[in-house]
């Protein structure tokens, strides 16, 4: 039995940010994640982040992970190539490094930064090699240097699928067009824009209606959509391709958090189900937080300040400095109101504010 005063589940930027908090002020962290490396989503993101030095603008994802422990090292025991495959209702957990060393692990506090998973779609052809999840595209290339194809449909105009657009191109893969089902792209300008500059048409208003090939994707038929969802007839077209890549959204990991009892509840804002808490993270099962993606989807530089900010609560209830972990706590809910802040957090604000005293309602 492996005892720690907080465990740490998941090296993303939201748990990595937890860790080296909660570490900060004095706590003894265990840090396991399934990946070889730290940084989670971190690692594929060649591209630099915007906003502001708080949250690492003009930093490349791929650097940022070696900038968020930046004290208490000595306090954090990493574990990698671990996968958490068990949390009871007793704070016991285990898990599996490997393929052969299993063991327990038994946390006074843990923190959930399990992050999501990718939607996929359902349609003619779906199961040919050839069709990814822009995640396994962006893990091929920027992790392991492999190409996918060499012209690539790209499914969905959100952050990712425009993003990931973008990094094909610098590889060398021709893109032959995003398409994106409602009236306008959910992407940031600044990076549709790159896309735009290079020639890639963006059809918003157009879905996949199937992938064709024999042994794997050979093309792929789009068609345009109306107000109501529904193909306009006479409006297919059949793209050559040997790449469908799949942006169709994220949903968080909360199978662990429901086993040991955590109440869920489903907000589409946020990506789906997503675990009841309150201000601080904290779940209906005062031991445990949640931080990151696993909490409701959002962009990487949310989930780094939601780490920060679970990472001072947990060590506050672990006994930590009051005044210290308080001082991190409110600085945290400020940087997160103001990136919610605008047009654009309208919709992550009104996913948590179906959450606000869910604890005592759910």
């Amino acid at each position: 039995m492996v005892k720690t005063q907080l465990l740490v589940v998941g090296g993303g930027p939201a748990g990595l940010a937890a860790a080296d908090t909660a570490a900060s002020l004095g706590i003894q962290v265990l840090l396991v994640d399934e990946g070889r490396s730290l940084g989670g989503q971190l690692v594929k993101q060649t591209h630099k982040f915007f906003g502001s030095g708080e949250h690492h603008a003009g930093v490349r994802g791929i650097d940022i992970p070696q900038l968020l422990l930046k004290e208490g090292q000595d306090k954090i025991t990493f574990k990698l190539n671990t996968t958490v495959i068990g949390c009871y209702q007793d704070r016991v957990l285990t898990a599996l490094t490997g393929e052969d060393e299993y063991f327990k692990i038994s946390p006074q506090a843990a923190i959930f930064a399990t992050g999501a998973s990718e939607k996929f779609l359902a349609f003619p052809g779906n199961d040919l090699p050839g069709v990814y999840g822009a995640g396994a595209v962006q893990t091929l290339m920027n992790q392991y240097g492999v190409l996918p194809g060499n012209r690539v449909l790209m499914v969905g105009a959100g952050n990712i699928g425009i993003i990931v657009s973008y990094q094909l191109l610098q590889a060398g893969v021709q893109v032959a067009a995003v398409v994106e089902a409602a009236p306008q792209i959910g992407g940031y300008l600044v990076h549709a824009s790159k896309l735009a500059r290079a020639g890639v048409p963006i059809l918003t208003r157009h879905t996949i209606l199937a992938a064709r090939g024999k042994e794997a994707v050979e093309s792929a038929v789009i068609a345009r959509l109306d107000d109501n969802w529904q193909v306009v007839p006479g409006s297919q077209q059949e793209l050559e391709v040997d790449v469908v890549c799949l942006a169709v959204g994220l949903s968080p990991v909360v199978d662990l958090l429901r086993q040991a009892g955590c109440r869920t509840r489903y907000v589409p804002e946020l990506g789906g189900d997503v675990p009841v808490r309150d201000s601080l993270l904290r779940t209906s099962q005062e031991w445990i937080y949640v931080a990151g993606d696993v909490a409701g989807v959002e962009e990487a530089s949310a989930a780094m300040v939601e780490g920060r900010l679970a990472g001072a609560a947990a060590a506050k209830q672990l006994g930590a400095d009051v005044a210290a972990a308080d001082e991190i706590i409110a600085r945290s809910q400020a940087s997160l109101k103001a990136l919610r802040g605008g047009p654009v957090g309208e919709k992550i604000r009104s996913g948590i504010a179906k959450l606000e005293g869910g604890i005592a309602n759910a």
